[in-house]
């Protein structure tokens, strides 16, 4: 069972934020600091930072693990990496070189540079990382992401090309990617090796300790070849209770943490604090499992659903407005077409769909078909309370349309292959590509709800196969026009990334857009100082 894991053209922003957190028990700021170079700032000490949830492993890709990948992608480096802008620079290579017709990138790698235990990283490791999520075997979400790749071909020790059959244009961002250790990965399976327990990276941070359900701690790596961090240990505590999150920021346990705009009222006039206020690219809405018996028997009448829910009152209600009503899965990207169906919340137009279908209302005014309710349960994550405010809404909103809808939160987390509906999360800062071949297109890694649709696949192939801008918007646009004929999801709405750091903390971008596996609030952490 699974579980929810510069370009040719300039970079866009458009999935599921990045989750952040993890304990010593004591508050942040400890040790023994040196001052820095900034005036005030110092360097040195202890960072607490809120973890969302117990990870099931530290592997950067395995699917949909949004909860390690704050810590994996400072403990692993990348051939490049991506700022708050998006824009690609260089990590653990230089820029590539591409081939005029655009079918083979060669990296070259930085010379010198060590994994965590000592041993040199060289283009072997770059190969095996890149073949290994390719392996069906493997389960990676992320592996249409690589489909075009032909060969790898390791020239040298610090030289490797990636030889494509088909033009990616959004291949560059995709090989931001954090590297493994062929040396203690090689024959090991990614979804359960003890690595992943205790990962070896190349990163800017090394792996220390993980105290199930407590605390993941890593310090920094002083042999880090661009230099070391400025904070000498972050811990990510664990701590999934909202309440329980704004009452560890007040009382000293916590440096850092992600709050629900509930809770951010608490630090608005506490000069203790900072509240940062984040664009992201995430959105939340309704996945519909077409795996699952009654969606095949019943996909028609998605139309009539997504008309019977008020978008607007569920933002309002849950996130205070902090968001935007969500129409479709590119709105925050420059491929963005808004000339599509909405599905405002509109009563009549859901009942005359179901009429069409040959529903009829019983004596309590539910929805029947053949002599049965519109009835299915959406469900949410444990310990999300956004989703679960949001199923629950949900659910009442579409009982009130004469749906037989329940919202449920199963204790075990989610079975994507045998349910029926559930809260998504999803949206990618990164090219448009990232968070539509993928999730929409048939039999892709990050399709969980077994969606297909011939022209969704037609368009998305289209446009990541071209550099033109144009021919890219033609598609995409043709693509979402399908995309709400045939709806796989409700979109519902996209979130705001509200955080609350100590004021004494220097360095965090407020600027950055994060999103699904994006590059996340603790993308430059390495830079952090904290004040005396």
């Amino acid at each position: 069972m699974k579980k929810l894991l510069c370009g040719l053209e300039t970079l866009s922003m458009a999935l599921s934020l990045v989750a952040c957190g993890g304990d010593t028990g004591t508050a942040g700021t400890t040790g023994t600091p040196t001052t820095g170079t900034e005036t005030g700032a110092v360097t040195g000490g202890t960072y607490v930072v809120q973890q969302s949830g117990e990870p099931a492993t530290l592997n950067p890709d395995s699917v949909s693990e949004d909860n390690n990948y704050a810590i994996a992608q400072n403990i692993f480096g990348r051939l490049v990496k991506l700022t708050n802008d998006y824009t690609a620079i260089p990590d653990l290579a230089d820029l590539p070189e591409v081939s005029e017709d655009a079918l083979t990138y060669t990296f070259h790698l930085k010379e010198g540079v060590k994994w965590h235990d000592g041993e040199p990283f060289t283009a072997e490791d770059v190969k095996f990382t890149f073949e290994a999520i390719m392996d069906p075997a493997n389960e990676s979400e992320n592996a249409p992401d690589y489909e075009d790749i032909e060969s790898i071909e390791v020239i040298d020790e610090h030289t490797v090309a990636f030889h494509l059959s088909n033009v990616n244009t959004a291949f560059l961002e995709y090989m931001t990617k954090p590297v493994m250790p062929k040396h203690l990965l090689e024959g090991e399976d990614w979804q359960t090796s003890d690595f992943f327990r205790a990962p070896v990276g190349t990163g800017p941070y090394k792996f220390v300790s993980w105290d199930a359900g407590q605390t993941i701690t890593m310090e920094k790596n002083e042999e880090y070849f661009a230099g070391a961090a400025n904070i000498d240990t972050i811990v990510f505590k664990i701590v999934t209770d909202d309440n329980a999150k704004a009452m560890q920021l007040l009382s000293g346990e916590l440096d850092l943490a992600q709050i629900t705009p509930k809770e951010e009222s608490l630090f608005a006039d506490n000069d203790e604090f900072k509240v940062y206020d984040m664009t992201t690219s995430d959105y939340r809405g309704i996945l519909y499992n077409f795996n699952n018996e009654y969606w095949q028997e019943n996909a028609d009448l998605i139309p009539a659903i997504n008309y019977a829910i008020d978008r607007k009152a569920i933002l309002d209600a849950v996130l205070l407005d902090k968001g935007e009503v969500a129409y479709g899965p590119l709105q925050r990207n420059k491929y963005n077409n808004e000339n599509v169906e909405h599905y405002d919340y509109n009563l009549e137009k859901s009942a005359e769909i179901f009429e069409a279908a040959g529903c009829t209302q019983d004596a309590d005014g539910y929805w029947c078909r053949n002599g049965e309710r519109i009835s299915f349960t959406i469900n949410a994550t444990p310990g999300d309370q956004v989703r679960i405010d949001m199923a629950q809404i949900a659910a009442q909103q579409l009982r009130e349309a004469g749906l037989d809808v329940k919202a449920d939160v199963p204790a075990g987390g989610i079975d994507w292959a045998g349910q029926e509906c559930c809260i998504i999360g999803w949206g990618s800062p990164f090219d448009a590509d990232d968070h539509t071949y993928k999730v929409f297109g048939t039999d892709k890694g990050a399709n969980y709800s077994s969606y297909s649709n011939a022209l969704v696949d037609q368009y998305l192939t289209e446009a990541r196969q071209s550099d033109d801008p144009a021919v890219r918007k033609e598609a995409y646009d043709k693509f979402q026009e399908e995309l709400a004929k045939d709806p796989a999801f409700a979109f519902i709405c996209y979130v705001d990334a509200n955080y609350v750091a100590k004021s004494s903390v220097q360095g965090i971008d407020a600027d950055t857009v994060m999103g699904h596996h994006g590059v996340g609030i603790f993308w430059n952490i390495a830079e952090w100082t904290m004040e005396e």
